[in-house]
């Protein structure tokens, strides 16, 4: 049933999902957020941090971003601003990405809820209502959150949206190795092997299995090195298959949007869950012909488009 016709209309320099990605990451200009940073010790002896703007309201939004992102990504840095005024703003930094590594072998990955649901649970006690964003990386960890957890989600979150989001792994990180795409995959493992190499030569890890880390050229090779057996699971394919968010979305009981551009270049077709989303009551699935990866954009001085998409989605009544 939820189906969502999309509004958005970008001129003809936007049409293109190349630089509608590339524009709104590296040209689009930003004013930095007034975050206060707060340190969450994790229940396996880690941390993880989390940058706030918090004021008197009793609504928190939480925002999750992509792979090898922060709370200071252009796109968190734009929503922390135009969320404030409305909501108290808890960015969350995955593991390793708020300029600390983090303690153990294992960092964060694209299936990786426990940081979630705990912040979830802490701010429970806090607030009437909660909200979340997640985008990207950070939109499947949201998604597969709410699969997993079903009826057993807190009452107190209230409606969530996501954007740009591989919802299906195996496909999405096979469609990165396509030679149009192979910047992308080389800035992703680039920042991810700069984390991750000194990590494993801290943990004693054989010299054999880091050359091959270093010498991986695709996430094949990088998560079935390193992403998969870290966080314990077989391999590759065995991380994508039980981290993938499309197989619980059916689970999903309350009111959530995705937003999928169709000239994603990361999105692969099975990205674009449209037969599930139709039997769904609860998830709704908006897909633009344009907007690219977390672009959307109309100019580089305005606000996103998805911004004012998404703020009528949180406060109007379905």
């Amino acid at each position: 049933m939820p189906l969502v016709t999309s509004t958005y209309r970008p001129g003809f320099f936007y049409k293109n999902g190349h630089i509608n990605t590339i524009f709104a990451s590296k040209v689009k200009p930003q004013a930095d957020a007034p975050y206060q940073r707060k340190r969450f010790e994790t229940p396996d002896n880690d941390f993880f941090d989390v940058d706030t703007i918090v004021g008197v309201h009793k609504k928190a939004l939480i925002l999750m971003h992509g792979l090898e992102g922060s709370a200071h990504s252009t796109y968190i840095l734009e929503m922390a601003n135009f969320f404030s005024p409305d909501y108290d703003i808890w960015a969350m930094n995955h593991r390793s990405c708020s300029g600390s590594l983090n303690l153990l072998y294992p960092s964060y990955h694209s299936g990786h809820t426990k940081d979630l649901k705990q912040l979830v649970n802490t701010l429970s006690e806090k607030y009437e209502e909660i909200y979340i964003i997640g985008v990207s990386l950070g939109g499947n960890i949201t998604l597969k959150y709410l699969g997993d957890e079903g009826n057993k989600l807190p009452s107190v979150v209230k409606k969530v949206a996501t954007l740009s989001v591989p919802c299906q792994l195996n496909s999405s990180a096979k469609v990165l190795q396509k030679r149009i795409n192979l910047l992308y995959l080389q800035n992703f493992l680039i920042s991810l092997k700069s984390k991750v190499v000194p990590k494993m030569e801290a943990f004693n890890m054989s010299q054999t299995l880091i050359d091959e880390v270093r010498s991986a050229k695709t996430f094949v090779e990088f998560d079935d090195r390193y992403t998969g057996p870290a966080h314990g699971f077989k391999d590759a394919e065995d991380y994508w298959s039980q981290c993938s968010s499309k197989e619980v979305l059916d689970r999903i009981i309350v009111p959530t949007l995705l937003i999928n551009a169709k000239d994603d270049p990361f999105l692969s077709e099975e990205c674009f869950p449209y037969e599930i989303a139709e039997k769904s009551e609860f998830l709704y699935l908006e897909t633009p012909d344009y907007g690219g990866h977390v672009g959307f954009l109309t100019s580089l001085y305005k606000q996103r488009w998805y911004l004012s998409r998404i703020r009528n989605f949180l406060s109007k009544p379905i």
